[in-house]
C-alpha cells in the first residue's frame, strides 16, 4: 500500500510540474498568436497587395486565427499527452527503483543482511545511492558476522577456565580434593585467566570506539624500546631466548602514550616469546618510516605465519593455529588491542612472514612528534 501511494504521488508530481510547464508554453504561444500574429499577417497582406479588399482580409485573418487557433489547441493536447506518458513512465521506473531498494531495506531490517540490490540503471545518482546501500548492507553483514563470531569464541574462551574451577569446587565439597597450595594455584591461574580475559575485552573495546583518553607526551623511541626489553627481560633469560634491541640513528620523537605505547611493544613482546623455542632471539628494533614515520618492530626466529594468514591475525581470537595458542597460554584479543591502540595514535601495524618456520615481524608505524 505505502509502494502504491507513493507511485501515485510521483506520478502526480511529474505530472503536474510538466503541465505547468505545457501551460506556461501555451499560455505564451496564444498570446503570441493572438497579440503578433494577427499584425505580422496584416502587413504581410498589405506589403503582398492583398489588403485592397475589406472583406477578403477580414476572411483571411479569420482563417489564419482559426488555423492558428487548430495549431495550438493540437500542440497543446498532443503535449499534454506527452507529458503524461513520459510522467507515468518515469514514476513507474523510478518508484520501482525505490521500491526495490525499499523492500531490500525491509529485509535487512528483519535480519536478512545478504539482501542486496540491483544497479537501476537510472543515470548516475541512482547507481551511486545503489551502490551505497549494498556498501552499507555488506559492512553490516561482516560487522554482525564478527559479532558472532566474538560471543561464540568468548564463550569457549570462558567454558574451560570455569569447567576448571566448577570441577576443583566440586571436588573440594565432596572431599575428594584439599584445599592445598597446588589447588590454589590452579584456581587462581584460572581466576586470573577469566580476568585476563575480561580485561582484554574491555581494552579493546575502549580503543575500537575511540573513547580512550590518551596522555600522550613527546618521547624517543629508544625509550619506549628500553622499557619494552627491561619489563621482559626476564621471561625471556628463563626460556633461554635471547632479546635485543636496535636504534636507528636519527630517529625523531613520537608523541605517544607511554603506557598504552608499553601495552602495545609488551603484547607483541610477548607474542613472539610464546612462539619463539629456546635458543632463538626477539629484536626489538626502531628506524625511519615511510613518510618521515617512525616505525617500531618486533622480529622473532620461531614458528612463523603463512602468508595467507598475515592480514587476519589482528582480528579478535583469531589464532593462526588454535591448539598451539591456548597452549602457549593467549587468549587472541593481545594483537587485536595492539591494533586497535596504535589506531588510536593515528599510526598503523603491520604483520610480516615468509612462511612457517621463517620467523614474525610486526611493525608499528607512528607518526613523528609535530615538535621536538
Amino acid at each position: 500500500m505505502t509502494g502504491g501511494r507513493w507511485r501515485v504521488g510521483l506520478a502526480a508530481r511529474l505530472l503536474a510540474a510538466l503541465a505547468l510547464v505545457v501551460g506556461v508554453g501555451g499560455l505564451t504561444a496564444w498570446l503570441v498568436a493572438g497579440a503578433v500574429g494577427p499584425v505580422i499577417f496584416h502587413d504581410h497582406m498589405a506589403q503582398a497587395g492583398l489588403g485592397t479588399s475589406p472583406a477578403a482580409l477580414v476572411h483571411a485573418e479569420a482563417a489564419f486565427g482559426s488555423a492558428s487557433a487548430l495549431a495550438l489547441g493540437i500542440a497543446l493536447a498532443t503535449s499534454v499527452l506527452a507529458s503524461l506518458a513520459v510522467s507515468l513512465f518515469l514514476a513507474r521506473r523510478i518508484a520501482g527503483s525505490l521500491q526495490t531498494l525499499s523492500t531490500a531495506a525491509r529485509r535487512i531490517a528483519g535480519g536478512s543482511l545478504d539482501a542486496r540490490v540491483a544497479s537501476p540503471q537510472m543515470g548516475t545518482e541512482f547507481d551511486t545511492l545503489a551502490e551505497s546501500f549494498n556498501e552499507m548492507a555488506s559492512r553490516l553483514q561482516a560487522g554482525d558476522a564478527l559479532r558472532r563470531r566474538l560471543l561464540a569464541d568468548v564463550a569457549h574462551e570462558v567454558r574451560t577456565p570455569v569447567a576448571i574451577l566448577d570441577a576443583y569446587l566440586e571436588a573440594l565439597e565432596d572431599g575428594v580434593e584439599t584445599l592445598e597450595p597446588q589447588t590454589i594455584q590452579v584456581l587462581r591461574t584460572q581466576g586470573s585467566r577469566l580476568t585476563r580475559l575480561a580485561d582484554d575485552l574491555a581494552a579493546v573495546s575502549h580503543a575500537e570506539q575511540g573513547d580512550l583518553d590518551l596522555a600522550r607526551q613527546t618521547v624517543a623511541p629508544a625509550t619506549l624500546l628500553e622499557a619494552a626489553r627491561a619489563a621482559a627481560a626476564d621471561r625471556f633469560a628463563a626460556k633461554g631466548v635471547e632479546l635485543r634491541t636496535e636504534v636507528g640513528a636519527g630517529l625523531p620523537p613520537v608523541d605517544v602514550d607511554v603506557d598504552r605505547m608499553g601495552q602495545v611493544l609488551g603484547n607483541l613482546v610477548d607474542n613472539a616469546l610464546r612462539h619463539t623455542p629456546a635458543g632463538g632471539s626477539v629484536t626489538l628494533r626502531a628506524d625511519h618510516g615511510p613518510d618521515a614515520a617512525v616505525r617500531l618492530s618486533v622480529s622473532d626466529t620461531g614458528e612463523g605465519i603463512d602468508p595467507e594468514q598475515l592480514e587476519h591475525v589482528f582480528e579478535r581470537f583469531y589464532r593462526v593455529d588454535t591448539a598451539r595458542d591456548r597452549r602457549h597460554g593467549g587468549s587472541g584479543i593481545g594483537l587485536a588491542i595492539v591494533r586497535a591502540l596504535v589506531t588510536a595514535h593515528g599510526g598503523t601495524a603491520h604483520a610480516h612472514s615468509r612462511g612457517v618456520g621463517t620467523g614474525t615481524t610486526f611493525e608499528v608505524v607512528l607518526p613523528a612528534a609535530t615538535r621536538h
